[in-house]
């Protein structure tokens, strides 16, 4: 049986919305909190995911302290934040195929392909960046649909994978075996020229299978924030505040219950626990993305944000902090920074995570107010825009 290839709790940011020249009609845009607030929240639990696969701890080796920092983890952010970056892209990348066309839709993800292979080879090999760039050509096929049609598709396409994950995962119920980590493989004293090496041995066929494997569930996800950007839910969530609040209490009455089954199967050590948790992790990941959009926008509309405010500015630099978090992190645990890479536990790891999750706060902020944009959004746009583009503000 194939073992899945589903990557690590990560994602590129999904700025399509708000990047690129913005044609001059109509009444005068003021920039909507919600996107980049939801974007900076999902960074920052990405990489409280992350961990486990950048120093290299097996969750169901986890004890006491760790143990317990595992099941929070579980419950609370595992697949949850990846499932609101996925619509996030997917409402992004729907909006900027309707604005700028075709031509700009495809140069754009062909520098975010680009962009992810390079973090791939060079930083770390869960990027996911590249898997979205491919994926994200599906959303052609879907231009013509409106947001209830959308709905409808992402519900066949995610009930057909998490259908084929749980099938797998039931049929495989007492074989022998112990569980796939999905770790990668780091040897002491590896030097960081042979870590690129293999990671670029790799690239071609992990990034066909992930895109192959991943495909209908990805999609799937793009295709809700696709939805979301046909009904402006994101930009204009006063108008939606009966969905906003169905989506609380629903997607969080399903997804926190998941969320703990997601956590007993991460206990455990044999192969089917690890087959069964990916559509466990996924689903109920939806779900509580789901009912997090979902509060978050109730808190919008009654200008209630508070502190999540300042996760603005860390949602509008996204894709440049997400790939800083690589570098950072990498360059703790990895061997080739003469690291104890798998020596750390999850409780160690998440206070960590927070550390540097916090201070991209305020960095994120001083970034804008200085250059109005971050680095590698500003090469993205170049790129994709030319020298024309570069304004002090998205």
């Amino acid at each position: 049986m194939t073992v899945p290839t589903l990557p690590p709790d990560t994602a590129p940011q999904g700025v399509e919305e708000t990047t690129g020249p913005v044609p001059e009609r109509g009444p005068v845009r003021e920039r909507s909190p919600l996107p980049d607030v939801l974007r900076g929240v999902a960074l920052l639990g990405i990489l409280i995911v992350n961990m486990q696969d950048f120093a290299g701890f097996l969750e169901w080796r986890q004890t006491g302290l760790d143990r317990a920092v595992q099941v929070v983890t579980d419950v609370l952010a595992n697949g949850r934040f990846i499932s609101i970056f996925a619509m996030l892209f997917g409402w992004g990348a729907a909006g900027l195929l309707a604005r700028q066309g075709a031509g700009t839709f495809l140069l754009r993800h062909g520098v975010l392909l680009a962009v992810g292979t390079a973090h791939h080879v060079l930083v770390w090999h869960g990027d996911i960046i590249s898997n979205y760039a491919l994926l994200a050509l599906a959303l052609f096929v879907v231009a013509h649909m409106g947001a209830r049609a959308l709905v409808v598709l992402a519900g066949v396409m995610g009930t057909y994978w998490l259908g084929l994950g749980v099938l797998a995962g039931l049929t495989s119920v007492g074989s022998v075996g112990g569980r796939f980590s999905g770790l990668p493989g780091l040897s002491a004293g590896q030097s960081w020229a042979q870590v690129v090496a293999d990671r670029a041995a790799e690239f071609t066929p992990v990034l066909l299978s992930g895109t192959l494997y991943n495909g209908p569930w990805l999609i799937a996800l793009f295709c809700l924030g696709a939805a979301a950007q046909r009904t402006g839910l994101l930009l204009r969530p006063h108008e939606h505040r009966p969905l906003l609040r169905r989506l609380a209490v629903g997607g969080l009455g399903v997804g926190l219950p998941l969320g703990l089954l997601l956590a007993y199967l991460n206990t455990r050590p044999d192969y089917a626990s690890g087959l069964l948790a990916v559509p466990v992790r996924m689903s109920g990941g939806l779900a509580s993305a789901l009912g997090y959009v979902g509060v978050i926008g109730l808190l919008t509309t009654s200008g209630r944000l508070g502190p999540l405010r300042h996760f603005a500015a860390s949602g509008r630099v996204a894709l440049s902090n997400y790939l800083a978090q690589s570098v950072v992190m990498t360059g703790i645990f990895y061997p080739y920074a003469g690291a104890q890479w798998g020596q750390w536990g999850a409780a160690a790891c998440v206070v960590l995570a927070l550390a540097v999750g916090a201070a991209q706060l305020p960095i994120s902020a001083w970034w804008l107010r200085r250059f109005g944009s971050g680095p590698v959004e500003v090469l993205v746009r170049l790129l994709v825009y030319g020298v024309s583009s570069r304004r002090p503000h998205d």
